[in-house]
């Protein structure tokens, strides 16, 4: 964008500047993280560092000395990986079955969307307060998924609706014409056209899970996921180990990221050369 002299008008540099001072606001305090993770063995929590090292990283595979980050690592893993299966199965079958009119939908879809609008921690306090009255004792791997399926079932929803509104039936119509069984057509035709929107849910369901805390802290019992986890060490660790984990988590989620990314890009780019060869 230039004026008629050729220069630049001065709106462009203010918003060059704006854009640049966002940037170093989100990621700068990462960086920081990042960089103070590799701290010496005799360094601490700021600046300046005092020598380079991965000491810190070893520790968290210590149990006892940085808490107890393996065991609630595992957990997070385990409790994200089952969240994303139950997200995907639900929300794929709810998705197809609204495409249909039926006695109570709207009531339906603003039940499960309410819980959006709703504070996690309410939400959390809520089912705790269920499995008191049903006098059963909380647990990350039962009211903990039921209070994480409350946030990733919504969204994932949404998503569904999304990609399924722009789906063209005529493909399953022309399926049926050529005689396909309806199971034929949901797994030949439906399932694989809606596959890229299908990864997008799952990694939704992933990393709304892999890092939830509100929905989390009053159900999870005794035993912590890995964000309750980290709550905890900002409490009573006061070494560059709290940094360490903020690293390796993000490394994690970033590679998550990327692998179901790279999976939607692999499946465009191989319909793309179908299309081409036909």
């Amino acid at each position: 964008m230039r004026t008629a002299s050729g220069k630049r008008p001065w709106t462009f540099y203010m918003l060059a500047a704006f854009f640049t001072l966002f940037v170093l606001f989100l990621y700068g305090p990462m960086t920081v993280i990042y960089v103070l993770s590799f701290q010496g063995p005799n360094g601490g929590l700021t600046f300046p560092m005092n020598g380079f090292s991965t000491q810190w990283f070893n520790e968290l595979v210590q149990p006892g000395r940085s808490g107890d980050i393996a065991g609630s690592f595992r957990r997070s893993l385990l409790l994200a990986a089952i969240v994303t299966v139950l997200t995907v199965l639900i929300c794929v079958a709810a998705g197809l079955g609204f495409r249909r009119r039926f006695r109570g939908a709207a009531v339906l879809f603003y039940l499960v969307i309410a819980s959006l609008v709703m504070p996690g921690i309410f939400v959390g306090l809520g089912i705790s307060l269920g499995f008191q009255l049903m006098d059963m004792q909380t647990d990350w791997l039962v009211s903990g998924l039921g209070a994480q399926l409350t946030w990733t079932l919504p969204f994932g929803l949404l998503v569904m609706f999304a990609v399924i509104g722009r789906f063209n039936r005529s493909y399953e119509e022309a399926a049926r014409d050529l005689g396909a069984s309806a199971w034929q057509r949901m797994r030949e035709v439906t399932l694989p056209i809606l596959l890229p929107g299908i990864i997008g849910v799952g990694l939704f369901g992933f990393t709304l899970s892999y890092d939830e805390f509100a929905r989390t802290v009053l159900t999870a019992g005794s035993e912590n996921t890995l964000p309750l986890e980290i709550w905890a060490m900002t409490t009573n660790v006061t070494s560059p180990a709290l940094f360490a984990v903020g690293t390796v988590t993000t490394v994690i989620s970033f590679f998550v990221i990327v692998i179901g990314l790279g999976s939607i890009a692999l499946i465009q780019r191989r319909r793309g050369h179908n299309v081409a060869s036909h």
